[in-house]
């Protein structure tokens, strides 16, 4: 939401403070009440909560919902399709992607605890890597959107011409930082040799996997700007789990490359989605798209972009613009809705269509609140009767002032809970 209205700093500020006070959170948990790792757990949880309250009461100090909200109506249950076939390949492409590096955990505690360590340190140096190519996605993916929806078919081109150069360039400086200090940047998850020689190994391949991962990444962000998601969730599910994944479990178990096996199959799977993406993106019908875009945002007419105009932190009144665009707002839209806050759509005999019924919103809608407290007790249930074995409740943490490691015994894997 506040991406969408190009307001940037704010999200910026609020979570900086949310780092700190999760420090000081992580500090009070694990050091004054010894709670080890299920209080670092606990400390995540309350940074989730801080972040979430500090940008609320952005929203309230600014007043930006009096522009941007017209307040509780009806309206917010109906027409849930559109935003549904959005969001539901939106999140299958995201679940695709992140699964992959979670079952190379699975599969790297199938061989030792060496490979189990080195596989989690790598994964954490790559989700730190990641967020980097995940800030350009985000700003892709919002001004794609912005300048299709404001009908700027050239708009979104620029910006994804711009949006992948960035991210290969970054990529670049970051391959560089990363090949430079393969032998001493696992030092800051453990001091154990066997795991630091194994990091360093696996970080030949991963720095110029990233480069790589980083364009699919940007890639990701054009395509969700210009609604394909569908084209992107079963580029996923192909590339990773039919392709990538058979690739590095046969270079893992049968090739005998252990974990680099892994990462070499995600090797070649994220140059083929990168040459898939930038393929895809380079032969869309922009114009097409504009017209769909614009459509989906329900404008009447043509939208003019205002280049020259620098992009407020805050909400404007209506007319205004933000990025470049004309602000979100609520105002003249009354004419619009019927008495109930609802839009009036008509059917040739003059009777409401295309809206969903007291009854019929009452009874889906209730049906997918229900599925989600099914869900949640589901997952309830199994931590409570699958609970965790009493060899990993003595291991909640750890005394690092009293504890040695040797390179002929590797150290229990305490640390790859921790890494998780």
């Amino acid at each position: 939401c506040f991406c969408a209205q190009g307001i940037l700093l704010p999200q910026m500020y609020t979570a900086a403070a949310a780092n700190i006070a999760n420090v000081v959170t992580n500090y009070i948990l694990l050091y004054w009440m010894d709670l080890g790792v299920i209080g670092s757990a606990a400390a995540n949880t309350l940074s989730q909560l801080y972040i979430c309250s500090f940008l609320f009461a952005y929203i309230c100090w600014k007043k930006l919902h009096v522009k941007t909200w017209g307040g509780w109506t009806t309206e917010a249950l109906q027409e849930w399709g559109s935003y549904m076939k959005l969001a539901i390949p939106s999140t299958l492409m995201l679940c695709f992607e992140w699964w992959i590096y979670e079952l190379g955990g699975f599969l790297a505690g199938m061989l030792s605890e060496v490979d189990l360590a080195a596989q989690h340190v790598v994964i954490m140096l790559a989700f730190i890597n990641y967020m980097f190519p995940m800030g350009i996605q985000a700003a892709a993916c919002v001004r794609v959107g912005n300048a299709l929806g404001a009908g700027d078919t050239a708009g979104a081109i620029l910006t994804s011409k711009v949006s992948l150069a960035l991210s290969g360039s970054m990529a670049v400086i970051q391959g560089i930082v990363l090949i430079s200090t393969k032998t001493v940047i696992a030092f800051m998850f453990t001091s154990d040799d066997q795991i630091i020689d194994l990091v360093s190994q696996l970080l030949n391949v991963y720095c110029v996997l990233q480069f790589f991962d980083g364009l699919v990444c940007v890639c990701m962000g054009i395509i969700l700007g210009t609604g394909k998601q569908k084209i992107a969730a079963m580029a996923n599910l192909i590339t990773y789990y039919c392709v990538g994944l058979p690739l590095g479990i046969s270079l893992m178990f049968t090739a005998g490359l252990k974990v680099l096996g892994f990462w070499l199959g995600l090797f070649i799977c994220v140059i083929l989605q990168s040459t898939f993406f930038i393929t895809v993106i380079f032969r869309l019908n922009w114009k097409r798209m504009t017209e769909k875009a614009v459509k989906r945002a329900g404008k009447a007419g043509h939208m003019v972009s205002m280049r020259n105009i620098v992009a407020p932190d805050h909400t404007e009144n209506s007319g205004s613009t933000v990025n470049g665009y004309i602000s979100v707002s609520t105002e003249g839209q009354e004419d619009l809705r019927g008495s109930n806050g609802t839009p009036e759509v008509k059917r040739e005999d003059g009777s409401p269509s295309g809206l969903l019924s007291t009854t019929q919103l009452v009874l889906r809608r209730g049906l997918t609140v229900l599925a989600a407290i099914v869900i949640l007790a589901v997952g309830t249930s199994v931590h409570l009767l699958l609970p965790l074995p009493i060899s990993s409740w003595s291991n909640l943490s750890v005394d690092w002032s009293n504890t040695t490691f040797t390179t002929t015994s590797p150290p229990e894997l305490t640390l790859s809970t921790v890494l998780i």
